[in-house]
């Protein structure tokens, strides 16, 4: 690529709230991009994370794939672990205090969030490092002389503080180190770019270019993504709502989430998480509008991609035939688990044991919304004795053959 497709590739699937501002930061990095071919060395690029879950899913995936998109054209890349700020917590998404993680708990998510992003990211070409390495060492003078640069009103100013206020919530000053760290994570780093989402404006676009100015350092450019929604197509993805596609389900599963997702979502997915060029979202975005494409046949393209980044090709393929077989030819899965029926067993005793529900009380859930069947037969009685041999189904993904 040349500079001009290199800047419409990394700033695919931006935002930034302000059309002006966009341009300026693509102006910016194209600036820094000639620059740095000039000068014959990589920009340094960072991703900052607060390993606050064990368990990812696509949201948590966009930052990562623009990482990737960085490394791909040759760029220094940072996956930077916050094991110092999980400690506090981002108040960014959030309208109210996040609970303190203790150590043991942010070293454990940190060794699995890494393990999961190398799922996306070069393992052999991504520097790894922690944030408790700088930001432990400040002492309390430097402290004051980071929080010198910023007022209350810019804090005030965030949404998510602003509605604590108004409510007369408390908004505790722990919660205001955390831009401050952040952005003295820019500086310790001496980032060219730094990447985040759309609730790391203000962290990012001002916490980390003041304080990498007032330290006597450039200031990195902020590449700001969109937020991905969830599969109802509507709200930001999160595991709490139900709308998440964790990056660890299985092909088949995460197939047909991908296919449940609102035909209005997929230009978001194709930008935000999919491997797929400028010009090749062009094309298929022409095929939908010119009536070329059918959305059905695009969604199950975009589905095969997701699944074969982090499951491979074969993996992908098989997903898809399941899906057809099922969804299309309204057969049951060739293959699923094999679950051997014990005397006495109720039907919600085999909905737990047999792993097709997570909990006693999903499973009653699932029983109430009759989306349990055995055979086609709709089952009504969490309690009464599970009726024998068959083809277990809960919802629509999920299947198991169960034998005396």
């Amino acid at each position: 690529m040349d500079i001009d497709q290199q800047v419409e590739y990394l700033m695919q699937g931006t935002q930034y709230g302000d059309e002006t501002l966009k341009q300026h930061m693509a102006a910016e990095l194209r600036e820094r991009l000639i620059e740095a071919q000039k000068e014959g060395r990589p920009l340094r690029v960072y991703l900052g994370v607060d390993p606050r879950t064990s368990d990812l899913h696509l949201g948590h995936t966009v930052p990562m794939r623009k990482l990737r998109q960085f490394q791909e054209l040759g760029h220094e890349v940072i996956f930077l672990i916050g094991n110092f700020t999980s400690l506090i917590g981002d108040p960014s998404d959030k309208d109210k205090l996040r609970p303190q993680l203790t150590p043991e708990e942010v070293e454990h998510n940190a060794r699995t969030y890494a393990e999961q992003a190398f799922k996306i990211l070069d393992s052999e070409k991504t520097q790894i490092r922690y944030n408790a390495a700088w930001l432990s060492e400040l002492s309390f003078q430097d402290l004051i002389r980071l929080a010198s640069n910023f007022t209350i009103q810019q804090f005030l100013t965030r949404e998510n503080f602003r509605k604590r206020f108004d409510k007369g919530d408390p908004i505790y000053l722990h919660e205001t180190f955390y831009a401050l760290m952040q952005g003295y994570d820019a500086y310790a780093l001496r980032a060219d770019v730094q990447i985040g989402g759309t609730d790391q404006l203000f962290n990012i676009m001002t916490a980390a270019r003041k304080i990498m100015t007032a330290l006597g350092a450039r200031p990195n450019i902020a590449i700001i993504n969109d937020i991905l929604p969830g599969t109802d197509g509507e709200i930001k993805m999160s595991k709490s709502l139900g709308n998440h596609i964790p990056i660890l389900a299985p092909p088949e599963d995460m197939y047909g989430k991908v296919m449940s997702v609102p035909d209005k979502a997929m230009p978001l997915y194709f930008r935000l998480v999919t491997r797929w060029t400028p010009p090749e979202i062009d094309e298929i975005e022409k095929g939908l509008e010119e009536g070329h494409l059918h959305p059905r046949d695009v969604k199950m393209k975009l589905a095969r991609e997701i699944v074969s980044i982090y499951h491979g090709d074969e993996a992908a393929n098989r997903a898809e035939k399941a899906f057809v077989r099922v969804f299309q030819q309204g057969k049951v899965p060739e293959e699923m688990p094999v679950y051997r029926l014990q005397a006495g067993q109720s039907v919600l005793d085999v909905l737990t044991t047999g792993g097709l529900v997570s909990s006693k009380s999903e499973g009653r859930r699932m029983i109430q919304q009759k989306a349990v069947r055995l055979d086609g037969k709709t089952l009504e009685d969490p309690s009464q004795p599970f009726p024998g041999p068959g083809i277990l189904r809960v919802g629509k993904r999920k299947f198991l053959r169960v034998t005396d």
